[in-house]
């Protein structure tokens, strides 16, 4: 590989760190700019970060009734978060150079996963979505933590695991009712999961 083709690579490998990075500006932009309402006060002004979703800020009427301003920032952001993240996804198993079949799963997994997220934007149960999504999100994560077990990444592939016990705790809290400390948790999860990936990424740079 000529070392012009492999700046190219390392420009690359990158994607993920710089999409997380700026999918995090868009999503704190279209929090300043939802109209409010939240299922603890409907007629709350703007966005809480104690009491709001995610999934807010990409509905079309917010929940006090007004129209969505946040919403075209939001599914900006999500488009910029759901590429990123396709690209780690084909790419990591792609450069550690796994076996055939266990990069192929991750890739397809993860793939399927960040293209399911679009139907938070469709009619579709809501629900649905989010099980379809993550279902094959936890089969590419299997696959990447086996990675990183294999790779002897010790420290990612621990964050990987806590990372899980934070998917078991949103669905526990979720499914049992518990919704008072749900968007907080969420949110935390959100941001572990977006470290986790960004720690993968520099790694890949720095060894790859």
């Amino acid at each position: 590989m000529t070392p012009q083709s492999n700046r190219s690579k390392n420009r690359w490998i990158l994607a993920t760190f710089i999409g997380s990075f700026l999918f995090v500006i868009l999503y704190i932009i279209a929090a300043f700019l939802y109209p409010g309402g939240s299922g603890a006060n409907k007629t709350a002004t703007g966005y809480s970060w104690i009491n709001n979703y995610w999934c807010n800020l990409l509905n079309e009427k917010a929940i006090n009734g007004q129209t969505n301003t946040a919403r075209p920032v939001a599914v900006l952001a999500m488009l910029v978060l759901c590429l990123s993240l396709s690209t780690f996804w084909v790419l990591f198993p792609a450069i550690t150079q796994l076996k055939k079949y266990h990069r192929l799963l991750i890739q397809l997994a993860g793939t399927v996963c960040m293209l399911a997220s679009f139907l938070l934007l469709t009619p579709i149960d809501h629900d649905l979505a989010v099980n379809t999504s993550c279902a094959f999100g936890l089969i590419a994560m299997t696959g990447t933590l086996i990675a990183l077990y294999q790779l002897k990444w010790k420290s990612l592939f621990a964050l990987g695991l806590f990372d899980l016990l934070l998917v078991a705790l949103n669905n526990y809290l979720y499914h049992s009712n518990e919704m008072t400390y749900l968007p907080i948790v969420q949110k935390f999860s959100f941001l572990s999961f977006l470290v986790w990936f960004c720690l993968i990424d520099l790694e890949l740079y720095r060894k790859y």
